[in-house]
């Protein structure tokens, strides 16, 4: 079965930086677009990041300048390096692979379990 494995999550204090990693395994066969979703108390899961299969990246307004997404995908890995971190980006974060899995044989999306960062003084 195909899974998605978040790290990386903690307690940082405003400024400071974290780097999350996502690992996908299982039976994979291919995989296109992978990202990186938020849900903060109370509210919607937001789209943070995307990256496509080639390269190419999308980044929602609020992190613009201060996260980088990429992806490795020898490793199936897809990172997010947050920098410039505030209160506001405290959030579960998780990852999100659109992918083909060899036993179902078409494109779906994935989820991982997500991982808890924490922004505070």
């Amino acid at each position: 079965q195909v899974q998605l494995v978040e790290s990386g999550g903690g307690l940082v204090q405003p400024g400071g930086s974290l780097r999350l990693s996502c690992a996908a395994s299982g039976s994979i066969f291919s995989i296109n677009a992978m990202g990186w979703y938020r849900q903060a108390p109370g509210k919607q899961r937001e789209l943070v990041a995307t990256i496509a299969s080639r390269g190419s990246t999308n980044y929602a307004d609020s992190v613009k300048g201060r996260f980088t997404i990429s992806r490795d995908n020898a490793k199936n890995t897809v990172y997010l390096q947050m920098n410039s971190l505030k209160p506001e980006d405290t959030a579960v974060y998780y990852c999100n692979a659109d992918l083909v899995d060899l036993v179902v044989g078409h494109a779906m999306d994935y989820w991982g379990k997500g991982t808890l960062v924490t922004v505070s003084s």
